[in-house]
């Protein structure tokens, strides 16, 4: 438990400061566990507990980590009533807790995912099922996707209870799982909505999807994500009798694949900006400078500059906003060491630009590939969503709370190249807007990979600055 907030008083971090850079230069003012004040300390306590929680889907325990957060709610004062723990499978679990409101408004759903990918120990610097703090960041899996979000609404959940703060909306809590394998089995958000609806039902949601992206150590956007891309997955496969490996044959499943893949490597989709990506584009082409700046502007036109897309499709973040992408994730081929293979297969990983159906892109790579002895299948239906109008309240409590953190920083719309759960709700007729208020190096993204980090100013500004956007958004003050 904390004092409330009114009586604390920062020591070394500056809450309400911007942060004005974010990497190397941060080391010197990283947060020790000694020198936070008592509502810091409450809040790294909870994100390390999340942490260290293993949330895989080989070996981990959402249910257990949904029972932790549901503890703390409950010893903070949350009743029995309003604060719901579901094991919706074996080791998988979601948490529902509510703050109330007057109920003048329709709720606010403030979610994320509890569910974190893969990590082997043998591949990291530090070990990932531990929160470690060093040289001004913290490590570990889920640091960043997601349960920075997970700890931050959380903590400030308690933090609102504690103040006796009384919203003129429901603030509805949701940790949920299997985020990251898209929901298949309808463990997460999908049980939810399909269960109980009116749990969750609300006027919009925040969730992840959106942050403030940093370049050269300076923040240089707030974003909104407002729609994403859809995820498809196909396999590629290749197959013929095989046979003994001492008499080769000329057809070889191994290298008739591996040639289609290469034709598919030199491939690209064309640029085709939408709504977002449009806003996105000429947002940035103001922030960016030199070449960067004017490329930005040239593929604006009709039709886009060939080589200002050429350029920017170097640049990873970039490419992934200006057209559908495809690219090989899995390769699986032969079945012993003296025989030629009867099958290869590939498994291609799409982000498909909204506007375009799953048959088509199926198309293009059946066209790409050009050999009628590589079947291309989806491997699951695609989960399209439509995208979440910008409000202008909402727009404009964003916008005057980044100049206030951020000062000079701009909001920006966002198309998410990567899958968030906010499909679901946006196709259960639930606006939701990624949007997190954790500064990222645009060019350093470690979620899903090696030593995944989290900047230890940053989950302390991204977290002050959450607890004020709800109580905005929210009637408060």
């Amino acid at each position: 438990m904390f004092p409330n907030s009114n009586a604390v008083r920062p020591t070394r971090l500056l809450l309400f400061a911007p942060l004005l850079v974010v990497g190397s230069t941060l080391a010197a003012a990283a947060a020790e566990p000694d020198t936070l004040n008592p509502q810091q300390q409450f809040a790294r306590g909870i994100y390390q507990e999340l942490v260290q929680i293993n949330t895989t889907a080989s070996v981990g325990d959402t249910h257990e980590a949904a029972q932790a957060m549901a503890a703390r709610l409950k010893t903070a004062g949350f009743p029995d009533e309003d604060v719901h723990v579901f094991e919706t499978g074996p080791k998988r679990g979601d948490l529902v807790a509510r703050l109330r409101g007057t109920g003048k408004r329709k709720p606010i759903l403030l979610m994320a995912h509890i569910d974190v990918v893969e990590a082997k120990r043998e591949d990291w610097t530090t070990d990932p099922f531990q929160l470690v703090e060093t040289d001004g960041y913290f490590y570990g899996r889920g640091t960043g996707d997601d349960k920075y979000m997970a700890a931050t609404f959380v903590s400030n959940l308690i933090r609102y209870k504690q103040e006796h703060y009384k919203p003129d909306r429901d603030l509805i809590l949701v940790l949920e799982t299997d985020e990251e394998a898209g929901d298949p089995t309808k463990y997460g958000i999908g049980w939810l909505i399909q269960n109980h609806r009116d749990l969750i039902d609300a006027e919009f949601a925040l969730n992840e999807g959106g942050s403030v992206g940093v370049k050269d150590g300076k923040p240089i956007y707030n974003s909104i994500q407002t729609s994403e891309k859809v995820f498809q997955s196909f396999w590629l496969e290749a197959r013929n009798p095989g046979g003994h490996s001492s008499q080769p044959r000329p057809d070889n499943a191994i290298y008739e694949l591996a040639a289609g893949l290469q034709r598919l490597a030199q491939f690209s989709f064309p640029v085709q900006l939408n709504e977002t990506t449009r806003g996105y584009f000429q947002t940035m082409s103001k922030l960016e400078q030199g070449q960067d700046a004017a490329d930005m502007k040239a593929v604006l036109a009709d039709p886009p500059d060939s080589q200002a897309v050429a350029r920017l499709s170097q640049k990873t973040p970039y490419n992934a906003q200006l057209r559908t992408t495809c690219v090989a994730t899995r390769l699986q081929g032969g079945h012993a060491d003296n025989a030629l293979p009867q099958v290869a297969r590939a498994m291609i990983n799409c982000r498909i630009l909204p506007n375009h159906s799953t048959e088509e892109i199926q198309s293009t790579l059946v066209r790409v590939l050009a050999d009628d002895k590589i079947s291309v299948t989806a491997d699951a239906p695609a989960k399209p969503s439509p995208p979440s109008p910008l409000t202008p309240q909402l727009v404009k409590t964003i916008e005057k709370l980044t100049a206030k953190f951020w000062p000079g920083v701009p909001v920006l719309p966002l198309m998410s190249t990567g899958a968030t759960d906010s499909l679901y709700l946006r196709s259960a007729g639930i606006p939701a807007y990624g949007h997190s208020g954790l500064a990222n190096n645009i060019f350093d993204v470690r979620s899903h990979g090696k030593d995944e980090r989290v900047n230890v100013q940053a989950f302390f500004t991204g977290q002050e600055y959450l607890y004020e956007l709800v109580k905005q958004l929210s009637g408060g003050r």
